[in-house]
């Protein structure tokens, strides 16, 4: 399905012939679709590897990333993360850099595959904990490891509040639009974070989880990696059941004014998808979380 204007059309025959040109010790290995999102189309490729292609010019800027940063990452994480095994150089017909990686075994999380969610919630603040505390080497908040999560939310308040407008003037909204302004107000008058720039992974929603045997085995598409405050990393946690994030919560020992953060910030234009799903005053309250449902109005409005 297409998503993009500017998409790049990739069919099995195109990824034979890339594989042809610039692998072909891999060439004759089985190739099979593994599903796509909307930056990227996967391929897998034999038993141990997948192909991954940015679906537009502007989601290539992530490959380069990945490279660069996955491979020092890697060793200080208990959790398997992507292994980047081949750079694949753009030609006249893919104009994109795109990758190769190390297959990892595994099932989205869901209510199939996880077992116990409040252990799934405790190890993947355990995750959380070991990558922002992982050195920057040098790395800053500027380039390509710069995205709207882990800065301040006042950046957004343009965008999200024409958000609120264009819902109350669509005809049959299913959104409680005067709530979802109040929290998103309420989250604006926090004061910005106060602790240091971390590495942020940036999309933790549950289908960049891999489950094994019930537990939480992977954590992949690492194409938001950026450099901010600590503070975003817990926004799409609101994604995962209740028992997850209170356990996710309280292992990290998060005070109210983070949650209070992470519940307001904004889900990215159009509801960004994965590889492979009161500005509160802590996870026990189920209100809504306002950032989420607002990215997901501006998708429903065609934004």
């Amino acid at each position: 399905m297409t998503l993009h204007q500017n998409e790049i059309a990739v069919d099995e025959a195109l990824v034979g012939a890339l594989l042809a040109a610039q692998r072909p010790e891999w060439a004759q290995l089985p190739l099979a679709p593994a599903g796509s999102g909307t930056d990227n189309t996967l391929y897998r490729l034999g038993d141990d590897l997948l192909v991954r292609l940015p679906r537009t010019p502007g989601n290539g800027r992530s490959v380069g990333k990945e490279r660069r940063w996955l491979p020092r990452l890697a060793p200080r994480l208990t959790r398997a993360v992507p292994e980047p095994v081949h750079a694949g150089t753009p030609t006249d017909a893919f104009p994109v850099a795109w990758s190769d990686y190390r297959w990892i075994d595994g099932e989205e999380a869901g209510p199939d595959t996880v077992s116990d969610w409040a252990a799934f919630g405790a190890d993947l603040a355990a995750t959380v904990r070991e990558l922002h505390a992982v050195d920057l080497m040098g790395a800053t908040r500027g380039d390509d490891l710069s995205w709207y999560r882990g800065g301040s939310l006042r950046p957004c308040d343009e965008p999200v509040s024409a958000s609120f407008a264009d819902c109350r003037a669509a005809e049959g909204a299913e959104f409680d639009v005067d709530t979802l302004e109040r929290l998103w107000r309420a989250g604006l008058a926090l004061p910005d974070p106060a602790a240091p720039h971390v590495w942020l992974h940036g999309d933790l929603k549950p289908t960049n989880h891999l489950v094994r045997d019930g537990g939480l085995h992977a954590v992949i598409d690492f194409g938001a990696l950026s450099v901010g405050f600590p503070d975003a990393e817990h926004a799409t946690v609101w994604d995962l059941p209740p028992e997850a994030r209170h356990a996710y919560w309280n292992a990290l020992g998060l005070d109210d004014a983070t949650w209070a953060a992470a519940t307001c910030l904004p889900d990215s234009a159009g509801g960004r998808r994965s590889d492979r799903s009161g500005c509160c005053s802590g996870p026990r309250r189920r209100e809504p979380r306002a950032g989420r449902l607002v990215g997901k109005a501006r998708k429903n409005l065609g934004r």
